[in-house]
């Protein structure tokens, strides 16, 4: 009896943080907040999180099993840990449900604004702008590359889940240094020309 209190653990929940991790590290790079202006706040940090998690949950779960429980899993991992960041912050326990319900709103809003416009560069830029910057005007361009970065984003982790999914299963995911990411892309650039 006294082991009842321990919640019985998801069979990807290790897995699902480890995934979720390389996603918060390539929302953390510098080069989004100095040179992008994206805004150094919590909720600028929140925006990144948000747009990275999704492109791992999304390719996650279009793949067959396990793919839709490791979708789950990070899923589950990312509120985990907003759940512990509040908690941290100070925010109190009777906050902290209310709070994370309404960043897991957010974060399906922008999921389904994302998955919506994903094919459609210009829809892409608006959405970004619109759920990064808030309302504010962001810095010429940036939004553009962000949109860039998330389409090269994409295309890279479906080359890693279709290159060795084992590996993916494994936890394996990385994502490209987000300048990189960002360029455009020659082959788009003279095809407009």
């Amino acid at each position: 009896m006294a082991l009842s209190g321990f919640r019985r653990r998801h069979r990807h929940e290790r897995t699902g943080f480890v995934l979720y991790a390389a996603a918060v590290q390539a929302a953390r790079d510098p080069w989004f907040y100095r040179t992008l202006g994206v805004p150094d706040t919590l909720d600028g940090r929140f925006d990144l999180v948000c747009l990275h998690a999704y492109l791992l949950i999304s390719r996650l779960a279009a793949q067959p099993s396990p793919g839709p429980a490791l979708a789950q899993a990070v899923f589950d991992a990312m509120f985990s840990d907003m759940d512990v960041n509040l908690r941290e912050m100070g925010v109190g326990d009777l906050s902290v449900g209310r709070r994370v319900r309404t960043m897991w709103e957010a974060f399906h809003g922008r999921a389904a604004a994302y998955g919506g416009a994903m094919s459609d560069p210009v829809a892409l830029t608006a959405a970004i702008a619109r759920n990064v910057w808030r309302g504010a005007r962001p810095p010429s361009g940036s939004a553009a590359a962000l949109a860039r970065l998330l389409r090269a984003q994409d295309a890279h982790l479906a080359a890693q889940i279709a290159g060795n999914w084992e590996r993916v299963m494994a936890g394996e995911a990385g994502f490209l240094a987000a300048q990189e990411a960002s360029k455009p892309d020659p082959a788009a650039q003279s095809d407009s020309s």
